[in-house]
């Protein structure tokens, strides 16, 4: 293990992704974790958001934020996860953009 975070969620942001979730009828979600290496002014320096596809990112879409929160302990290292094979991960299905959803 090399670190160790705390990230706060706000219950509002819960309930808006468990009331995203069930509307586009999925079981689950991927959130993506981003560790900075300077602290900001609130004192945090981790930021959770839902994860984005590539054509998302490419698109510029707005993330939406789920937490924040600060790493409380590192031995320094951190390692990438070994690469799955593609058939592993389940396949998100893909929305209309013309809802008001957030995600």
């Amino acid at each position: 293990m090399a670190s160790l975070a705390d990230i706060y969620v706000k219950i509002e942001t819960l309930e808006t992704l468990l009331k995203t979730l069930k509307a586009k009828n999925e079981k689950g979600i991927n959130i993506t974790v981003s560790q900075d290496d300077k602290t900001n002014e609130y004192g945090s320096n981790v930021s959770a958001y839902v994860s984005q596809s590539k054509e998302d990112r490419e698109a510029k879409k707005n993330k939406f934020y789920v937490g924040n929160g600060k790493v409380f302990w590192t031995n320094g290292t951190v390692s990438l996860a070994e690469k799955r094979d593609k058939g592993q991960r389940p396949a998100q299905a893909k929305a209309d953009d013309d809802d008001d959803l957030p995600f």
